[in-house]
Formats: structure tokens, sequence, C-alpha cells
């Protein structure tokens, strides 16, 4: 990797004194420096090219960022830094390749994109491969009609109950999203009768005829079941209730820390780390509670950016929900790195968002 990095450095150095012809060639050469090696990069030699790739996206003119986008939208490895920038280009012909194709987008970038970017953007996301929640969740709250058809067309998008709820109340008048969701396997099945009683009668024939709810119905009978079990989460447990009041008093005395987080992850006191995490971030418990049990993560490191942990602290709360829940850690370097990368300003709002929602009042069953 010697000569390679060489070369990237002497680009890096020529940055500021060449052309803008001469920079849209080095970037193309940067590029294709980048894919041909990738694979064989240390993280340190991605990130001195992903600082040369920000240096020149920062100089270029839009046809040039859209060409890199394009280039690195459906690359497997990608520079973090640069992607991010692409992704949150004002202009949509930047923006659209990664978001729509990069699979090395952080969530709490899609949701920072989808929050703040117009519909064009949020539709690019609608069409993504994999739609995770919190993304979902963002774009049935901000997008027009035509995204949130979109999304709901998606396979790969992944609703909440409230997501699901959401979707269900813009379906009302609207043949074509009632009928899209309708056909979904995993609407809930409460949800799928409320969808039927506000659907029109060729909608509800179509359905009926079709039976795909019905198709699902002996694994949606267990999955309700098991939803039902899970339902029944430590926040509403007498036992939480005391470990709540505990760590209330640790917080009027002034002695709610990080250090006590520690110490209570370390004796693995989960009941006081959701207690703690739920009054130190203003969050109610089920959603700090399935924040940390969320398998990827990422809901936790915006939780954890946003009340201003320490990484060794966040580390070591994401080993206790690993033992708790009996899953590996083998993503600990991705972590890392994805909370390095995130901003406390993007956490707060994500949060804020969370916030919102809670406190919305439901709609009527």
């Amino acid at each position: 990797m010697g000569a390679p990095l060489a070369l990237i450095r002497e680009l890096d150095s020529s940055i500021e004194h060449a052309t803008d012809i001469r920079r849209a060639a080095m970037l193309r050469h940067l590029t294709d420096l980048f894919i041909v090696g990738a694979e064989q990069y240390t993280q340190a030699e991605i990130d001195l090219i992903d600082d040369v790739f920000v240096r020149l996206v920062n100089t270029i003119e839009e046809s040039s960022r859209a060409l890199l986008a394009v280039r690195l939208g459906p690359a497997v490895k990608a520079p973090p830094k640069v992607l991010r920038l692409l992704a949150c280009d004002d202009a949509i012909e930047v923006a659209a390749p990664v978001l729509t194709q990069s699979e090395c987008l952080d969530i709490p970038v899609l949701v920072e994109c989808a929050m703040t970017k117009g519909q064009d953007h949020l539709l690019a996301i609608s069409r993504r491969k994999i739609v995770p929640e919190p993304v979902s969740d963002v774009l049935v709250v901000r997008g027009d009609a035509q995204i949130v058809l979109s999304v709901a067309m998606n396979p790969g998008a992944k609703f909440s109950a409230s997501g699901f709820d959401m979707l269900v109340g813009r379906a009302r008048d609207n043949d074509e999203l009632t009928s899209c969701l309708g056909t979904r396997p995993d609407i809930p099945p409460q949800l799928f009768k409320r969808l039927l009683e506000t659907a029109s009668a060729a909608v509800r024939a179509k359905l009926e005829a079709e039976g795909t709810h019905a198709k699902h119905e002996i694994a949606r009978a267990v999955d309700t079941a098991t939803a039902a079990i899970q339902a029944q989460t430590i926040a509403s447990s007498e036992r939480y209730a005391e470990r709540r009041a505990l760590v209330q008093r640790l917080m009027e005395a002034g002695e709610l820390n990080e250090a006590k987080l520690e110490e209570f992850a370390r004796m693995g006191r989960f009941e006081e780390i959701v207690a703690a995490l739920s009054l130190m971030a203003s969050v109610p418990a089920d959603i700090v509670e399935r924040t940390v049990a969320d398998t990827q993560a990422e809901s936790l490191l915006v939780l954890a950016k946003a009340i201003d942990l320490s990484w060794d602290t966040t580390l070591s709360i994401i080993v206790l929900a690993a033992r708790r829940f009996k899953r590996t850690t083998d993503d600990i370097e991705k972590h890392m790195a994805a909370y390095e990368r995130l901003t406390p300003t993007t956490a707060h709002r994500i949060l804020d968002f969370y916030r919102l929602r809670k406190a919305a009042p439901s709609r009527k069953q």
C-alpha cells in the first residue's frame, strides 16, 4: 500500500493550488485507488483517504460530486465521512445514489437526512433495500403521499408499532395505500382490522379475496403471543419500581453520574441501567429498554451520545445488554466508529423526535 498512499498524500498536498479541472481529475484518480484497494487498506489508511475525499468534495462542482456518489453508492466498503457528506448534499443528484444504495450509512445519518432534507431525499431513502424502523418512522411522519406509499410498498422496510399506526391513519381515503398495507404480512392484526373498517368496498373485497392476511394468521398468532409476553417489560414490574426509586434518590442527591452507570453495568444491574438512562435522558423507560435491547445498537449509541457518555461507559452497557439477551459483541469496532462519527447535535435531534412522538396523543382504536 506504500506507493498508492504516497500518491494520496501528494494529492492531498496539491489540492489547495489545483484548478477545478485538476481537482475533478484528482477525485477520479482517488476514487479509482480506493475502489481497487478498499479491501486491503487498514482503518488508518481509510481515514487518510476519507479526509482527502472530504477536502476534494468541498471544492468541486455538483457534476463531479454526483459522479463520485454514483461510484461510491453501491460500494461494499466506503469512507464514512465523505459518504455522509454526499448523503446530506442538498443536490438530490448527488445524494440519491448514496441514500438509495449505500449499505455503509449509519442509521443516525439516515435519520438526520430524513429529518432535515426535502421530499426528494426522503423518496430516495424510502427506496433503500432495507429501511430500519427509526428511519421509516420519520418517513411516515414527514413524507408526502408518494413517499409514504413508496416505503409501504418496500418489502425491506420495517415499521414500529406506532409507525404502522400512523400508516393506517394516513391510509384513510387512500385506496392505493390501503391496498398496499393490507398485503403486508407484518401488519399487526388489530391494525389490519382497523384498515378494513375504513377501506372502500372495492379494496376490502380485494384484500379479503387475496387472503394475504389469512395466510399469515397462524404465524401472527404466535407472534402476538410472543409480543404479549415481551410486553410485560421490566418497566411495569415491582422490581423495576424499586430500582427506579433508588436511582431517583441518587439523582436527587447529585450522585447519578457516569461513574455510577459504569458501576451498574459492571455489576450487571440491568434495571438500574434502564432507570438511570430514562431519568438522565428524560425518555420513558419502555423506550430505553427497547433501545438497550436493540440488536443493532444504533439507538443506544444515539441515547449515549445525547447524554454525553464516554465510549467506555457506552461499551459497558452494550456488553451488559449482550450478556442479558445472549448475543455476540462482534461489531464492537463498528459501533465505536459509528459512535465517534455521531455528533451530539444529531443525537439530540433524534432523541427529541422520539420524545415528541411518545408525547403525541394516540389515535383511537
